[in-house]
């Protein structure tokens, strides 16, 4: 059932924009300082994340090459618009109560009027960049391809909705089924990440990212909780896996948003992450960050390709990957002799 409020949450979109107006309550900022005075001038969709040393260089592209894919500098930079075209509207409604009335998707599962808008500002830098490209979201749904963008506006609205500051936005660009470029931001924490296939990954410094060396004893790992699905048989496959790393890791962590704990992993503050039944806009994009900071993703089994399909995912550094998969895959094997039937 949806919360109360949430009509009038979708109400306050600006028809045609897909940009919630500006709530007059706002944090502060210093108006001497010139990036403060555009933001506030500025239109939503007229600024691009400043190149930074070692990103990748924007450039001007005819209308022959622009939405070209075999440009990854283009759809590089392109993910990272889209990033921060979502980003700007989660950070101008962080306190707005109106349009954070949440409506429940599911159990456990909810949309806001500021999911809706930035998945709109993120779609509009996509649509404008790369037009022949199609694009599947989370919350409008979408298309199909060989090639296609999909895009988590908010990944994370439950902390969102409660103030906790672990909030990702994630863009990827798939082709056949695999991620090519991408993106993802934590907009409360100032933080962007982004990845092209066969060219690195980098922080928004341009600092490169490189997964964590340290021995699988020593650690600290990122997790989800299933919490759409909880049925016997897919708790009866987690459960078990929970409690293996729990004993064989330092410890572990459960942050509530799949797209930073796989970008936090590419830089090593985590060694590894794992989770059951992801969408692919979870976790296209951080996946990649992690196999070009030299990490190994792939399911519960081991494939690299079937992770995009069924979300069943480990990610991390390779000596962390080669001691989880034994985990995983001893307890599949126990459920397939026991008569249970755990997917991968």
């Amino acid at each position: 059932m949806a919360a109360t409020g949430g009509a009038a949450a979708r109400a306050r979109v600006q028809p045609g924009t897909g940009v919630l107006p500006v709530p007059s309550r706002r944090h502060r900022r210093d108006r001497s300082d010139p990036a403060a005075r555009r933001h506030r001038t500025e239109p939503p969709q007229s600024r691009r994340l400043d190149p930074r040393p070692g990103d990748p260089t924007p450039r001007s592209l005819s209308p022959a090459t622009l939405g070209s894919v075999t440009d990854r500098t283009h759809v590089r930079r392109t993910a990272v618009d889209a990033v921060a075209a979502a980003s700007r509207v989660v950070r101008a409604h962080v306190r707005d109560a109106a349009a954070l009335a949440p409506e429940e998707k599911a159990a456990g599962d909810y949309v806001t009027a500021v999911d809706r808008a930035a998945e709109a500002a993120a779609l509009s830098v996509l649509r404008e960049r790369t037009p022949d490209i199609a694009v599947l979201a989370e919350e409008s749904g979408g298309g199909s391809g060989d090639r296609i963008w999909v895009v988590d506006p908010v990944d994370g609205t439950t902390n969102l909705l409660r103030g906790f500051p672990i909030v990702g936005v994630s863009v990827a660009l798939l082709e056949e089924g695999r991620p090519v470029a991408g993106a993802v931001g934590a907009p409360l924490l100032g933080e962007v990440w982004h990845a092209a296939e066969g060219a690195g990954a980098t922080d928004a410094r341009g600092t490169p990212l490189r997964v964590g060396d340290r021995s699988p004893r020593a650690s600290v790992v990122a997790t989800g909780f299933p919490f759409r699905d909880k049925s016997d048989s897919v708790l009866a496959l987690y459960e078990p896996v929970f409690r293996a790393a729990l004993r064989a890791f330092e410890d572990l962590r459960r942050a509530g948003a799949a797209s930073l704990d796989l970008a936090y992993t590419a830089a090593a503050v985590f060694d590894g992450f794992f989770e059951l039944g992801l969408a692919v806009w979870d976790i296209a994009a951080g996946a990649l960050l992690i196999r070009e900071a030299g990490g190994v993703v792939t399911d519960w089994r081991g494939d690299p390709d079937s992770v995009f399909r069924s979300g069943n995912i480990l990610a991390g550094g390779p000596a962390w990957h080669e001691a989880m998969l034994q985990i995983t895959t001893a307890v599949t094997a126990a459920g397939a002799e026991s008569g249970e039937r755990p997917s991968s």
